[in-house]
């Protein structure tokens, strides 16, 4: 399969031309515009850059908020509100923590400064949404995305506390269950996802997936979690 250069149109390749790895073409811009265009069609950046370069993964980890999973041992560290939880309030830190985070087997980030300016414009103008766990006044844990129609894109997380980031997504997952979301995109299937059940989805599946909830309006502006969730009464 090629790898395409994008060039200066406002345009993808078709998806399903992506190579085995999920890379389906490099360069381009991180705009709203295209980046909206992008996850639209299934795609999104996992670099930076230079060059940008956009995946469409086949397999792809989704998961129905409806049929969310929680441990035992996350209810019980929900219900004993350990964590203050919150939407909204912490954008751009929850992703340059993100950013910061150690992660096993690889070296440096995929999310780039650049990236970091790029989403925090699609956050202002209420697309791009955090969910956040803090801790006696400090961030300790959170996650990121973008919103479009009944869909959810997860970009990343972190967490400085054990089950701080957890918390966040679980919350965050609950609350979009509550609106009517009908998928949670997690991008590539792990076994940490896994254990809230996401599944690995063929892309084609997916795809189809994704136009249906595309055609639900997009949930605009800053959010808030239901009181009930906030308190970690789930």
């Amino acid at each position: 399969m090629p790898v395409y250069r994008l060039s200066a149109a406002l345009a993808f390749p078709d998806p399903r031309e992506a190579e085995p790895g999920g890379l389906l073409a490099a360069g381009g811009d991180l705009s709203p515009e295209r980046l909206l265009l992008a996850y639209s069609l299934g795609i999104f950046p996992w670099h930076g850059g230079p060059p940008i370069l956009w995946y469409s993964p086949d397999p792809r980890g989704v998961l129905r908020p409806d049929a969310l999973r929680l441990s035992r041992r996350l209810r019980r560290t929900l219900r004993q509100g350990r964590f203050e939880l919150r939407l909204d309030t912490a954008f751009r830190p929850v992703m340059e923590a993100s950013a910061a985070a150690p992660r096993p087997g690889q070296d440096g980030t995929w999310i780039t400064p650049a990236m970091v300016d790029a989403y925090t414009k699609l956050h202002e103008l209420g697309l791009a949404h955090s969910a956040e766990a803090w801790r006696e006044g400090r961030l300790v844990g959170g996650v990121y995305g973008l919103s479009l129609g009944a869909a959810f894109f997860g970009e990343s997380m972190f967490h400085v506390e054990r089950d701080a980031s957890k918390a966040a997504l679980a919350s965050l997952v609950l609350q979009l269950a509550r609106w009517g979301f009908e998928l949670f995109d997690g991008q590539i299937p792990t076994p940490h996802l896994a254990s809230f059940g996401m599944e690995a989805w063929p892309r084609e599946r997916f795809l189809t997936a994704l136009s249906s909830a595309l055609a639900r309006p997009t949930r605009r502006g800053r959010w808030s979690f239901d009181a009930d969730l906030a308190a970690g009464r789930v």
